[in-house]
Order: structure tokens, then C-alpha cells, then sequence
């Protein structure tokens, strides 16, 4: 299964879905959109041979379960999913999808808890936020040996740099001005 590397542009806005289409990037993040948008929004991203990676919870009328995503596997046919939830986490691994585990460092306490979650969940990928973090990033990779994405707060070249440099296979934002790095 190909492994977003690079920049990740998130869609936020739909404004900004044509400004991602253009970029030489792998792949589009869906973080939010309505569940009715889905469907022709994976399937112009698949035209541009790009990856459709999906945030499962941030689908408005997509309800986290089986029949959610069965839904999601049978009509909309993204690449990836992700998730911080651990159950829809197992759900894309089973159904084949590339599966991202997103997970928020809030203190030392989070950072336990979500390397257990990862060790029990095994997913392809986790995507940390806020990535601005350098010596997390390449902790996280050394315990679990899973690919890092960086997210969230990400606001400059200088970060993505960082962030790439401390073993991040890739960097998502949806600050449309650092979708050219």
C-alpha cells in the first residue's frame, strides 16, 4: 500500500479543494465535509492520481461504526482512513484501506495512552498533533517503529523542515500557502 510522503494538503474548505488538486503532492486529507460532498470529492482526487485519505470523525452524517464504514468502503472508495478512534483504526486495517491513527499530545499522560492505543492498533501510519514537536516525532518512531506524519499548528517552511528532518515521513496542513514546499 503506497504511504503518503511529503506534504498532505487538508481540505478544510471546499475553496481550497482545486488549489490541492493542482499541487504535485501524493495525496488529499479530507478533514471536513458533509457525507453527500464524499463521494465526487474521492473520485476527482482518484482522476488526479492522487491518494483520498479520509478523516473518518470529521465526516459530518458518517456515523464510527461497521455500517459507517462499510458505507464508506462500498460508495465513496477512499484510499485511507484516519481516526482516533482505535476501533475504526481496525476496521480499515480489516477492509484493506490505509489506516492513520491520529493522536493529540496534550501532556506525558496522552503520550502514554496513545502509544498503547498504537501498539494495540497497529496502524500504518500515526499522525501526530501538533507537529511541532521535533523530539517527539522521533520518539514515537523509535517505540513503535510506525511511519510519523506531523499535523496540526504547522505554520511555516521552517516547521515542515523540522518536522521532516526528525523522521516524519510527512507533514499534513491545511495552510494552503505551505502546500507548494
Amino acid at each position: 500500500m503506497d504511504m503518503p510522503t511529503g506534504i498532505l494538503p487538508a481540505i478544510r474548505k471546499m475553496k481550497d479543494f482545486d488549489k490541492a488538486l493542482e499541487t504535485t503532492h501524493d495525496s488529499i486529507v479530507f478533514l471536513e465535509t458533509r457525507l453527500a460532498q464524499l463521494k465526487s470529492l474521492v473520485d476527482y482526487t482518484k482522476r488526479a492520481n492522487k491518494l483520498a485519505l479520509v478523516h473518518f470523525d470529521l465526516i459530518h452524517g458518517l456515523k464510527a461504526d461497521e455500517y459507517g464504514m462499510e458505507f464508506l468502503i462500498r460508495e465513496v472508495k477512499p484510499d485511507g482512513i484516519l481516526s482516533t478512534r482505535g476501533n475504526v483504526i481496525s476496521l480499515a486495517k480489516k477492509n484493506k484501506l490505509l489506516a492513520i491513527q491520529r493522536i493529540f499530545l496534550l501532556d506525558s499522560l496522552a503520550l502514554e495512552h496513545n502509544l498503547k492505543s498504537i501498539a494495540r492498533y497497529q496502524p500504518d501510519c500515526t499522525e501526530v498533533l501538533p507537529g511541532l514537536i521535533p523530539e517527539l516525532i522521533t520518539q514515537i518512531y523509535k517505540k513503535t517503529a510506525i511511519p510519523v506524519i506531523a499535523g496540526g499548528l504547522v505554520t511555516s517552511e521552517k516547521e515542515i523542515a523540522s518536522a521532516l528532518e526528525s523522521g516524519a515521513r510527512a507533514v499534513s496542513t491545511s495552510n494552503s500557502a505551505l502546500w507548494h514546499y
